[in-house]
This record gives C-alpha cells, structure tokens and sequence, in this order.
C-alpha cells in the first residue's frame, strides 16, 4: 500500500514553515438522522435562539430525536495537536514560533503554524524547561541543569490528572496547566451521563518554586487549545447532564421513551456547562448561558462547543469569556488572527457503518466548520461557518492563507476489500457570515484515505494510502482553479510532514511492501522543487519500529541550524524491544543517521522517550522517568535528571 503525497505550490519553503476511541453501547447504534444533502460545499450558516427558554426547548426537541435505549452513546473526542533558529526569520521552521539570536537559540514545540503555540507535555523559554508528568509539575534551570522545583497538582490518588493526560502552555513567569478531564463518580446502576466530564485549567507561577495561582473546572472535555501572546484560548466540548439508568428489563422502545422523559425534565442547569473558579482561596460558580451559544440548522442537542480565553497574565482565570456553539467540536486550528473548530460527526455513524459494512451517505459525511475572529484580546467574535463533503484526518487537513481556507477531507467507504473512496482539497473563503467554495480539486487517491496533510502558503500536501500509486503534485495558486501537476511512484507512506530547506519536505511514517504490509518506520526526503517531477531523494527505514512523531507531531524535532531530525522510536523485534531518540542528520540529497539517545528506566516502561528539545548546544531529551542533557555533536550525556528522586 503506498502513499500519494498531493502537492500545491509556489511559495519557496524556506517561508514555509488520527479517530479517537469511540465508547460503545451494548447494542449496535442506530444511524442518525439524515443532513440534508442538498446544501452545496461551504453553504452553511448558524443563527442565535431567539430566547434562552426557546433555545431549551428546541435543544431538547433535538435531543429527543437523537436518544436511543442507552442514551446519547457516549462522549468521544479527537485529538488531534517549531523550532526557533538562529538563522534568522527565513529559517522559521515548520509551523514553528518566531527565530531567535543565537544568544538565545532553543527550540519550541513543534506546532502547526509560526506564533500560534500548542499545549505540549514539556515547554520551554530558553531559560527554564517546564513539563507536567503524571500530575506533577517540574522546573529544570537549562543553564546549571538542575531541578529547581516541583508540584503536584493531583487533589487525590484518583484525580485524573494521575493518568498523564495533561499538558502545558508557558507564558513568562506563567505556566498554564490543561488537563482534559475525566468521568465524575457516578452510581453503580446509572450509566454515566455524557455531560459526566470536566476539564481543569490550573494557572501557575514558575518564577520561583512553581505554585499555584488560579483553578478553572467546567462541565466537558478539552478538545484542543491555542496561544497567542499571553491569550489562550481553550475549546471545550460539553453534553447535557442527564443520567440515563441502565434499564435491563423492557423492550428498547420502552427505554427510549423513558429516556424522552427524562430529557423532557431537564432544565437549563442540566443542559448548559458549568464551572467553578478558584483564586486566593475564593471560588465562584457560574453556568454559560444560553445567550452565548448559536447553533446551525441541523443538531442533535446533545453537544455544546465553547470557546474560552484567559489572559495568562491576569490575576486569575475569571470565567473565561465564554463563546460557542451547539454542536460537536472535534479539529481545532487556528493561523492567530482565526480559530476554526471542525465537526465532522464521523463517531455517530462510523461504527454502524463498519459494523453492517454499509456504505456512507453522502448527507452523513458533511464537516461542519466554524470560524471564530481572535484578532483581538477578548471574546472571539463568530465570523463565519461552513461545510465540506468528507471527513479531516487532523488539525493539518485546515489552513487559512490570504483569506482562503484550505481543507482536505477523505469521503466514501475506506474499509472492505473494495474500498470505494476518494480524498478532495476544498478552497473555501468567508463571504458575509457563510464560507462558500471557491475552488476544489478531487479524485484524489481513489480507494484510499488520507493519512498526512500539510499546507503553508501556497503550497499544500496531501499524502493518501492503500497500494502502490503515485505520488501526486497539485497546483494551487489559483485558488479557483487548483490542477494536478505530476505524480511519483513509491513505497510506504508518511503520516507526518514536514518543510524543510528550500525545496524540500521530510516525511515520517511507514514502510510497505508492494503488497501494503507495513514494514518499520521510515523518513523520508522528498525534492518538491519541480512540481511536475516530484522524487524522493533519500529514505532511512527502521524495522519493525514505530514513532510517536507518526501520529503526534509534537514529538518531532527538526533543528534547521544543525539540519538535525530528533524523533522516539520503539523497536520490536521477537521478544524484545527498545526504546529512544533517534537523531539524523538531513543532507541535500541524503539522510545520515548520527546515532540514538537512550533512558534509563525508573520503573518498566517509563523510559520511552517522549519529546525532544534544544537549548544552545544541549539536545534534551524528555521520558516520564526522567531529562537528559545530551551534546548535540557527539551525543554524550551531560546530565540525567530522575524523577524518582
């Protein structure tokens, strides 16, 4: 099976810089309700209520025509998630934050787009490396490379934050923790309600021993979050808390209608997110009302999306500004001056469809999109809303370029030993308060899916996998009139892209055989400077390895001063395995391996590396049993910092 990388350019790259698990009800789910497929490509508006009492009513209408004998089915979500040079601006890395002087040369996450940060694991100004771990919080001065201090942030043994699910943005002396949330304790015979989540926002002071200064809960779980400046903006995605009890007697018409009943009860305080905020030792409880929400023309009621910014430099987080919509949120990208919150509903009907082999109706595989204005401080302002044919990969299938909107999605069946799909780049542009289609190019990688995006400029990429097939340029500087440009036969597939030197992209994920079997990781070197004759340069193949960098880019480093590529990866071969940081060094026409950077193990399995970053001429890298300082010339170990100790 082997991949097509779909290319769109004419932006030199030196200016360039996977489904959740769904939880299952004890009986196959029925189909949804039907969209209407009449609505063309980008034609799709939202509306406020006309009063918060109708807005109940109509969501619980809504609601009513969506429940089945079990409840909603369950909340599920998608998670999707640069170097900084001192080579100057034009070395800006892939989607990374702004250069810095060589004084000051380190190394931020790897993110989507220049100056929009991501929430990561470990985050660093140069000065200090912060990271969250199991629910602890550590502070490690890069210069003496010592800890200088920790925190944890679990209120017990069983607080979510425990199960390592948390992430951080950084701010000058501020650190914001984000911690996605889980199931509040429920009784043993009521299933839990899918409004049962909550999501933690802990706002710290690092400029000493890290401590606490403000804690935000709201009802949901966290989808995604951005920051520009010292504004974040954090997307929520919350459900009605309704208990729906476990009814083991009756038929499944008996338990709908009961579940009716109980949604005919609710009020707005079962429906609308809470939230509690804490500072100084005060809280304060609020709900976002239903003046804050607008919704499209088509919704099951059973979800809210909002968009909340905290100023990371307030006093405290205060209520968060609300802002959102009726709806599921599940893709979260933004450029800086937009955020656009993608719902494609594709774990509503998925595991029917897969279950009965069926195939996808066109009405069901619409992706619903939501542009918010966060050119300002405050409360984003809804700009605009649109709709696709077809389901995202991740956050990279969007981006805005000079006012367009590029989206890539895969339609169609992709399972079955005939899969009958294809993969479309939509051009979308905001038009009053809608965002119509301007432009598309389809058929692309026909019976396969989409598995790496990436766009910048005017330059795109698409990479789709099944068997062997081309490698395909595209042409996008029309934006109305997007072309196919030339195409290249290879093996294997990349699930992550990346722009390199000027007319260059590396690629990370997968060997195959001709037959599709997956064979190891593999980087590849892709020479994208002739649009009508794309070639791969160089591959270095691991077999029987995977990286994390293949589907979270944030575990990808790519050093441009250094032509460094950092990545984990874990070999399997047999009985045994390993795990560590791979480092290569990417050439013109070539990629040279430099060598591995191992951890030692403070309990089994905690020695998988996890990120890598770098400081001056320190490469660091970063496993959940410790930090290491390694030279990045000769890769010795300059300091192991344990988190046993």
């Amino acid at each position: 099976m082997t991949p097509r990388l779909a290319v769109a350019a004419s932006v030199p790259l030196a200016l360039l810089v996977a489904l959740a698990g769904c939880t299952s009800s004890p009986e196959p789910p029925s189909p949804p309700a039907q969209r209407d497929p009449g609505v063309p490509a980008g034609q799709f508006k939202l509306v406020a209520f006309d009063s918060c009492a109708n807005g109940l009513q109509l969501m619980k209408k809504a609601a009513k025509e969506y429940v089945g004998p079990y409840g909603f089915g369950g909340d599920v979500v998608t998670f999707a998630e640069g170097a900084r040079s001192a080579a100057g601006a034009a070395d800006t890395a892939a989607g990374g934050a702004p250069t810095a002087q060589k004084a000051t040369s380190y190394s931020g996450t790897n993110t989507h787009e220049a100056g929009v940060d991501e929430p990561d694991l470990v985050k660093t100004d140069g000065r200090r490396i912060v990271t969250l771990q199991q629910g602890v919080v550590r502070v490690v001065d890069a210069s003496s490379r010592k800890l200088t201090g920790k925190l944890d942030l679990a209120a017990n043994p069983d607080d979510p934050v425990r199960w390592g699910d948390g992430t951080l943005l950084l701010q000058g002396d501020r650190a914001l923790a984000l911690i996605r949330g889980g199931w509040h304790a429920a009784a043993r015979d009521i299933a839990r309600p899918a409004g049962s989540m909550s999501a933690r926002l802990i706002l710290l002071d690092i400029s000493g021993a890290p401590k606490k200064i403000s804690e935000y809960e709201v009802d949901g779980n966290l989808v995604d979050a951005r920051q520009v400046g010292g504004t974040a903006r954090v997307v929520v995605r919350s459900s009605p808390r309704l208990e729906f009890p476990y009814r083991e007697h009756g038929t499944d018409k008996q338990r709908v209608a009961a579940n009716k009943r109980i949604i005919d009860k609710a009020t707005a305080d079962d429906w609308f997110p809470k939230y509690t905020v804490t500072t100084g030792g005060n809280t304060s409880k609020g709900l976002v009302g239903c003046e804050r929400y607008s919704r499209p023309a088509t919704y099951s009621g059973t979800s809210m999306v909002t968009v909340l910014s905290f100023d990371l430099g307030a006093d405290g987080l205060g209520d968060g500004n609300p802002v959102g919509v009726v709806a599921d949120g599940d893709t979260v990208y933004s450029n800086g001056s937009s955020l656009y919150i993608a719902n494609d509903q594709r774990w509503r009907v998925m595991g029917w469809l897969q279950q009965s082999n069926g195939e996808p109706k066109p009405e069901d595989e619409i992706t619903e999109i939501y542009r918010f204005d966060i050119s300002q401080s405050g409360r984003p302002v809804y700009a605009g809303s649109g709709s696709v044919h077809g389901w995202l990969i991740n956050q990279y299938a969007m981006s805005e370029w000079d006012g367009h909107l590029r989206v890539a999605t895969t339609s169609g069946r992709t399972w079955g030993e005939s899969p009958k799909s294809s993969s479309t780049v939509y051009v979308l542009r905001l038009a009053g308060n809608s965002l119509p289609e301007v432009g598309k190019v389809t058929g692309l990688g026909k019976g396969e899916r989409i598995y790496a995006v990436r766009f910048a400029g005017t330059t795109g990429y698409v990479v789709t996998f099944r068997q062997t097939d081309p490698l395909y340029t595209v042409d996008l500087t029309d934006p109305a009139k997007p072309r196919v440009a030339g195409e290249l036969k290879i093996t294997g597939y990349s699930a992550y892209l990346h722009p390199a030197e000027v007319g260059r992209v590396i690629g990370v994920g997968q060997e195959a055989s001709d037959q599709g079997r997956t064979q190891g990781t593999q980087i590849s070197l892709f020479d994208v400077s002739n649009l009508d004759s794309p070639a791969r340069l160089a591959q270095h193949h691991v077999k029987s390895a995977y990286s994390e960098a293949e589907y979270d880019p944030h575990a990808f480093l790519y050093w441009p001063e250094d032509r460094l590529l950092v990545m984990p990866l874990s070999v399997w071969e047999r009985d045994k395995g390993s795990n560590g940081a791979l480092v290569l060094r990417i050439g013109d026409n070539a990629i040279s391996e430099v060598g591995t950077v191992s951890h030692k193990a403070t309990q089994p399995g905690l020695e998988m590396i996890r990120r890598s970053l770098v400081i001056g001429d320190d490469l660091w890298t970063v496993s959940e049993s410790g930090l290491m300082a390694t030279n990045m010339s000769t890769l010795d170990t300059q300091a192991w910092l344990s988190w046993s100790k």
